[in-house]
């Protein structure tokens, strides 16, 4: 089993690489989307997963005045897969979690926009019937308008093995947390819901490389919470978000996001997000043209030291230790007509 599992998600390292190097220059240029996700709205008391109502609304004003594609994530993912042009100005807009006020605060605003999005379910919340999450009659109504429904767990548990499990403990939690809810959801929703493509929103955005794989082997695109665009050469295992909360929903902050490209990067070592001891941990980048102004920090916006070990190559390593349960890398660049080069890099601590 290990070692089917092993074949499989290396087959599809070959095949991203294998795409990658098919596509041309003016593809590279253009074929990336910006994905934004949001958790709740206009509910205050909850700054740090809450968007207020009229920044979501300058938004998608912003969106519509200005011409903005805005797709299913499920259409963007099908595009990369294929090796699809996406054209520019292409966003998608996603939702974690179910809570009610998707409903009763951003549906009416999307749909009055004609706006896709998509909302990444964790079912148990759902069927105990919380006040705080939407009903299986609410995400009906929302799916003859433009919602899309995928999975995000049965009880939005850590889905990277703790420390007081084996790898068999783990892959079997695992694997139950996603079934029970996308069978949940399929009865309720409809056969079609979460199948084309099949999509994971890791909850608390943690993964590891062994959950990567093991989302390959269930035929998954694992959906980030990392901050960054989606571009050809993104691990569809890994598909960047930027989230949306109160503090980062300014009108300069989105606008930032808004025009990022993906950094043009050859390799990322280590490529394992869990950290087993060295921290800070190093990252080194190797890219694919030099970008000497490029500056690295921390999610808490220090800078972070960087040492060039070629034009194109760069060691990152933070002064100070990185805080649990998770942090992050990230990286920019100046790139043209006003825009940024964007990267992050996600980091993990093992649970107990």
């Amino acid at each position: 089993m290990k070692l089917v599992t092993s074949f499989l998600f290396f087959l599809y390292l070959f095949e991203t690489l294998l795409f990658a190097a098919a596509t041309d220059k003016n593809s590279e240029d253009s074929n990336y989307a910006v994905v934004f996700t949001y958790h709740r709205f206009g509910e205050t008391k909850y700054p740090s997963t809450n968007i207020r109502l009229e920044q979501f609304a300058y938004q998608l004003d912003y969106l519509k005045d200005n011409n903005y594609n805005v797709w299913p994530l499920s259409k963007i993912v099908n595009y990369m897969k294929e090796n699809k042009n996406i054209p520019p100005k292409t966003v998608a807009i996603c939702m974690d979690d179910a809570y009610v006020t998707v409903y009763t605060n951003a549906y009416p605003m999307l749909k009055k926009k004609n706006f896709p999005f998509t909302v990444f379910v964790n079912t148990m919340p759902v069927i105990h019937k919380s006040k705080r999450y939407m009903t299986w009659d609410q995400m009906r109504e929302m799916s003859a308008h433009g919602a899309y429904f995928a999975n995000h767990t049965y009880s939005h548990a850590y889905l990277t093995q703790k420390r007081s499990e084996n790898k068999e403990q783990w892959d079997k939690r695992v694997r139950k947390e996603i079934e029970k809810a996308d069978d949940k959801m399929r009865k309720e929703l409809g056969e079609s819901v979460n199948t084309n493509p099949k999509m994971l929103a890791y909850p608390f955005g943690e993964y590891s490389v062994e959950l990567e794989r093991l989302l390959v082997s269930m035929d998954y695109v694992g959906i980030s919470q990392v901050s960054g665009p989606f571009g050809k050469d993104t691990l569809l295992t890994r598909v960047p978000r930027f989230p949306m909360s109160e503090t980062y929903a300014t009108k300069k902050g989105f606008l930032l996001k808004l025009n990022t490209v993906p950094l043009p990067i050859v390799s990322i070592k280590p490529e394992e997000t869990m950290l087993k001891g060295n921290n800070p941990p190093t990252l080194r980048i190797k890219l694919k043209e030099p970008h000497k102004d490029m500056l690295c920090y921390k999610s808490n916006g220090d800078k972070i030291d960087m040492k060039w070990i070629s034009d194109t190559e760069v060691e990152i390593k933070s002064r100070k230790r990185l805080k649990l349960p998770r942090d992050h890398y990230t990286c920019t660049a100046k790139a043209e007509d006003g825009k940024w080069y964007w990267y992050s890099h996600l980091w993990v601590f093992r649970q107990k």
